[in-house]
């Protein structure tokens, strides 16, 4: 139970009349009584509201899938037990996830509902601002004394637990990337597809030249003839996306670090291959590494949302080349593999021993996010010598990046810089001029 406003203003007045009781016995006189006086209204006050006022019962609804960075409704109901008075006062504090944030309270509720044996229904908004799980533990209410000298805290155990994913319909709309006009411009039924492999298309009667060992033997026992099974040249391609969450992209750019960009991107990029009934797996490495077998279908998307909206990047080592060598080791057919990491000159050395082995028979895209703060530098007039040498070392920086990718590029594998803005854009552009050249 806590003091309340009524009982600060009164006990300021009883002591400043107590201040000039040191200069007036009349002023004594009347400070002693009106403290006798007090005292047991106080005590009638705090007993009233401990025993005799109803504590509440309350029930909160809030949806379980909720959007990065877009506005969430959530209602929250109070009723009366049907024990005791209905509290002179209704203060309202909800106790929402720090990953949220929300203006609303403290709330002052109408008592006056209740009186005619309804609910109160609160109703406010919140913005998620994280990704991942969260959960509503309780709420609390501030009961007032008839009085207002008192206020008794109760505690509810309202629990609510959900999930906030990456807003998609948003993404789409991000960076002027128009999905539909680049489906639309790319055409399905023009690309030329390029499978390595085979797959099974029907079953028919053996006939003359057909290879023998295509022959179903089940099938020819059931039917007591010759039966083969007929195949076809694969028809969709498949795409594995590694994503580096560790220090590589723990770089924060305004309101997201750049690891949040990358994983924007590789989902609309996941998003368009589905489109094209292309197969999807997606993996990552440094803070947590996952691994999502390959999928058709858009159901795909939902699986990739629910396994990836609560993966998030840390100052953690993260190695490109062992995450080469896992994929490798998974993969059983042709892939269009993706890397978005943020490599650099020492990389060279360490992924010059897996590279050939990808490019024999995958096809490799090596993305890598520009460095904005290096790019600065390098481009800063020099003023002290400290600033000479720091635009020196950025701008050699900067170079052996670009030379590493341009001996890649000369070796055959296909490299890609951009920006956290443009990642998304650019990395689907260069995914649909793929499909289109028939290099995927």
């Amino acid at each position: 139970m806590k003091p309340g406003r009524s009982l600060f203003i009164a006990a300021l007045l009883w002591l400043v009349l107590g201040a000039g009781a040191f200069f007036s016995e009349s002023l004594s006189l009347v400070w002693f009584l009106s403290g006798v006086t007090l005292l047991p209204f106080l005590i009638a006050d705090a007993l009233f509201l401990v025993f005799f006022t109803d504590r509440l019962s309350s029930e909160r609804k809030i949806s379980n899938s909720l959007a990065l960075g877009q506005p969430a409704a959530v209602q929250i109901y109070l009723r009366r037990n049907g024990k005791g008075i209905i509290p002179f006062g209704i203060t309202l504090f909800d106790m929402y996830p720090a990953s949220m944030k929300c203006q609303a309270f403290p709330a002052r509720l109408d008592r006056k509902l209740l009186k005619e044996g309804a609910s109160i229904l609160f109703e406010y908004q919140l913005i998620p601002a994280e990704r991942g799980p969260w959960e509503f533990a309780s709420l609390e209410l501030l009961l007032a004394s008839p009085l207002r000298f008192w206020r008794l805290r109760t505690v509810h155990e309202t629990k609510n637990t959900g999930r906030t994913y990456p807003d998609f319909k948003k993404l789409i709309g991000s960076g002027g990337l128009d999905i539909r006009a680049l489906m639309e411009k790319t055409g399905l039924k023009n690309i030329r597809k390029r499978g390595q492999g085979l797959e099974f298309m029907s079953l028919r009667e053996y006939q003359l030249g057909d290879p023998v060992k295509n022959i179903d033997w089940r099938a020819t026992s059931r039917r007591q003839k010759p039966i083969i099974r007929e195949y076809q040249e694969e028809q969709d391609q498949q795409i594995l996306i590694l994503l580096d969450s560790g220090y590589r992209l723990h770089r924060r750019e305004g309101e997201y670090t750049q690891f949040d960009s990358a994983l924007n991107a590789s989902l609309l990029l996941a998003y368009v291959a589905l489109k094209h009934e292309d197969t999807v797996a997606m993996a990552s490495f440094g803070n947590g590494e996952r691994w999502l077998q390959p999928r058709k279908g858009m159901s795909t998307l939902t699986a990739l949302m629910n396994s990836l909206y609560d993966l998030h990047s840390a100052p953690v080592p993260s190695s490109p080349f062992s995450a080469l060598e896992t994929a490798l080791s998974r993969l059983n057919r042709r892939t269009f593999i993706v890397l978005i990491s943020n490599l650099r000159e020492e990389d060279g050395e360490s992924l010059s021993w897996i590279l050939p082995r990808i490019q024999r028979r995958h096809l490799f895209l090596a993305v890598s996010l520009r460095e904005k703060e290096a790019e600065e530098l390098s481009r800063k007039v020099p003023v002290t010598l400290d600033d000479s040498m720091e635009k020196a070392a950025a701008f050699s920086y900067l170079y052996s990046r670009k030379q590493l990718y341009k001996t890649w590029e000369h070796s055959g594998l296909l490299t890609m810089e951009a920006s956290a803005e443009e990642l998304s854009s650019e990395l689907i552009n260069r995914y649909l001029s793929l499909k289109r050249s028939g290099q995927l």
